[in-house]
């Protein structure tokens, strides 16, 4: 089960592939500047990841109008996660879980998916600029998408007008 609203969000480091190399991102970085919305998804190159990757990248400038951060996170190489990210145009920073300690700590694990081992399930958190968790869901099949709607509400109440 996901870790729940009102938790302090776990901090974490992650590498991903830049066109300048290899960069660490940090849930940290952004506390204190903008909420952050975590996306964990199982697998680079998969349809339902690509969807959700696609649609959230072509919709970035909503989530940057409710000063909000996104960073998708799964257990795939940053090579491979930047080489998804080219062929399929998508704009979100990507972080590699790769020895899946985040997806531990998030306790968003699914266990042998495909039976190929052990992977990210789909996961959406809003963490506010404090680094509390403010939404939490994990969908009950990695063929399904979080609640976008929901994850929206969350930021709009997070910046009062």
């Amino acid at each position: 089960m996901a870790i729940p609203v009102g938790a302090k969000a776990p901090e974490f480091t992650l590498k991903s592939k830049q066109p300048g190399g290899l960069a660490d991102v940090k849930l940290g970085a952004s506390l204190g500047k903008k909420n952050v919305v975590l996306l964990f998804f199982p697998a680079a190159f998969t349809s339902v990841c690509t969807q959700e990757m696609c649609e959230v990248s072509n919709g970035l400038k909503a989530y940057a109008g409710l000063d909000a951060e996104v960073i998708g996170i799964s257990v795939d190489t940053p090579f491979a996660q930047e080489a998804w990210a080219q062929k399929e145009g998508i704009h979100i920073p990507l972080a590699s879980d790769l020895n899946k300690e985040v997806i531990r700590k998030y306790d968003v694990v699914f266990p042998m998916l495909a039976g190929i081992g052990d992977t990210a399930a789909r996961a959406a958190f809003v963490i506010d600029k404090k680094g509390v968790v403010q939404y939490s869901e994990q969908t009950p099949t990695p063929k399904e998408l979080p609640n976008f709607a929901k994850i929206k509400e969350t930021l709009d109440r997070l910046n009062p007008r």
